[in-house]
């Protein structure tokens, strides 16, 4: 019997899973008496009927009982004899290892990654999607996305940035229901509903005014403050030179990254997706077998593609191929290099390569500061129009403050391969961010920085917005990239975007199309004004 369930097994595998298992139970639950081969030769040494034949018909609820049981010991044989390995879960050293195919693979694991991973492994994946996620920094040290500030603002000049945050602010809201694990500690992101506040000078206040319209054309829940109602509202801080306000009413404050990063990867992980970590080496580009191939054919498979990846898994020296039939790449600041390894950046006008992703890291720096006389609880998320920015930590007294570079104003090249890139200028704080804070709050005079750290922006060179979609150059790869400070707030909804465009070729409930590569293609770049 044993035999024949495995024969079946492998019969049925990369099959329908459920579909096998319903087959074997009911095999298994057939009687093991075959009728038409009984010997009825041998003579009973007693007329006494046994145990088996006088035993009480089963209950239903004994019944269902036993179904459970079959159908569990099916799913373990199963595992046992499954040749192409689509079930078994993987040993512990196979988990470190990554699998030789899989459906999709997405480089990164970040917070963009992780968001992409849960959308696509969530209960509406019926086609039941392989997903691996591979991040060289399995202790996010050097992650954008823990060493965010961890704010969320509606407050932008690009309608689908505003959209984005919005969607975001509700899946923040439903996190516990939506990433909370059986078996595991209850998510709680920590969502602090406060609102941002942006000064303006006179020349920013029709900026203000254009952004305005734009958001509550959007829904979303804004108000314009003139000096007076600012100083109404917040008393300690001084208007000199503000001419506007923008305050956010809702939908707006801080969480933590790091609970969230949490949260999505657990989420996937139990709803299948694959982790390693592990460092991209390089990518299996299939090249079209001639020149200038159009479009069209592109997607038909006679053009470009990437057919897998060249992985070296944390603690080995081999370097493994994985094979997919798409890739995504939400590597943040690394985005750039990744995709000149894929030949982006390389190649002719003629196949959409000629043109590098435009993302690099800018170093920021973040610090933590004690303010005894600070304000309390009515403390907003303060944007001054010097670009510092600071908001309140908890309610003893902590802060948490920086300031951006000017868009355009040069910045000194980074160091990623080394640790020491990652120093805190604590001169930058005295020099450049402490007087402007002082003047706009004055309880500011009287502080002292308690900690602090640097991290890296995936700062997209060309227009400060996202790059989200298919890259016109391959039909399956899409891209999660450059968000210049403001991925933390939008993967919630670049994860569902990205989501729809895999699994129902358009989207669904977020239209993001704006943000695709070919705007540097075409030279039509899309300007964020509000960038922080």
């Amino acid at each position: 019997m044993a035999l024949q369930v495995g024969n079946m097994l492998v019969r049925c595998a990369g099959q329908n899973h459920l579909r096998c298992f319903t087959s074997i139970a009911n095999k298994l639950l057939q009687p093991n008496i075959n009728h038409a081969s009984r010997d009825y030769s041998k003579k009973s040494d007693s007329l006494t009927p046994t145990t088996e034949e006088t035993a009480k018909p089963k209950t239903a609820l004994e019944k269902a009982k036993d179904v459970a049981s079959k159908i569990k010991e099916a799913k373990r044989k199963f595992d046992l004899y499954d040749p192409l390995n689509q079930t078994a879960q993987p040993t512990l050293f196979e988990a470190q290892l990554p699998p030789r195919a899989v459906d999709i693979v997405i480089v990164g694991g970040g917070i963009m990654g992780c968001s992409i991973a849960y959308h696509l492994c969530r209960e509406e994946n019926l086609i039941g999607a392989k997903v691996l996620v591979i991040e060289r920094d399995p202790c996010y040290t050097r992650a954008s996305t823990v060493l965010s500030v961890g704010g969320i603002r509606q407050q932008f000049s690009i309608p689908e940035n505003v959209k984005m945050s919005m969607y975001s602010s509700q899946f923040l809201r439903e996190s516990k229901y939506l990433l909370t694990v059986d078996g595991k500690d209850l998510t709680d992101v920590q969502f602090n509903h406060q609102g941002y506040l942006f000064l303006a000078t006179e020349a920013g206040v029709e900026t203000m005014e254009k952004n305005h319209k734009v958001q509550k054309d959007c829904g979303a829940s804004v108000e314009l403050l003139t000096p007076r109602q600012i100083k109404a509202k917040f008393p300690w801080i001084n208007t000199d030179g503000v001419a506007l306000g923008s305050y956010g009413l809702e939908n707006e404050g801080w969480f933590d990254p790091w609970s969230l990063l949490k949260g999505l990867r657990q989420k996937a992980v139990a709803h299948g997706c694959r982790f390693i970590n592990g460092e991209v080496l390089d990518f299996n580009v299939l090249q079209p077998g001639k020149k200038d191939v159009p479009l069209e054919q592109h997607f038909a498979g006679d053009g470009r593609r990437v057919r897998g990846v060249k992985v070296k898994a944390e603690g080995y020296d081999d370097v493994m191929d994985v094979n997919c039939a798409i890739l995504v790449l939400a590597s943040g600041w690394e985005s750039g290099r990744m995709g000149r390894l894929m030949g982006i950046g390389e190649g002719s006008a003629s196949e959409w390569m000629d043109v590098p992703i435009p993302v690099e890291p800018r170093k920021r720096y973040v610090y933590v500061v004690h303010a005894p006389d600070g304000p309390s609880i009515d403390c907003p998320f303060i944007v001054d129009p010097s670009g510092a920015y600071i908001r309140r930590e908890g309610f003893g007294g902590n802060y948490v403050c920086g300031i951006s570079p000017e868009v355009d104003s040069e910045e000194p090249p980074v160091d990623v391969t080394s640790m020491d890139d990652l120093a805190v200028d604590y001169d930058w704080f005295d020099e450049k961010l402490w007087p402007k804070l002082a003047h706009r709050v004055p309880a500011f005079n009287n502080l002292k920085v308690k900690s602090a750290w640097a991290g890296y922006y995936d700062y997209n060179t060309v227009d400060q917005n996202a790059i989200i979609g298919m890259h016109p150059g391959f039909p399956n790869v899409y891209v999660a990239t450059g968000f210049t400070g403001h991925g933390i707030q939008q993967a919630p909804a670049v994860g569902r975007y990205i989501r729809d465009l895999i699994f129902d070729g358009e989207p669904q409930d977020l239209d993001l199309s704006r943000f695709g590569f070919e705007r540097f293609i075409y030279k039509t770049p899309l300007k964020e004004a509000n960038v922080v």
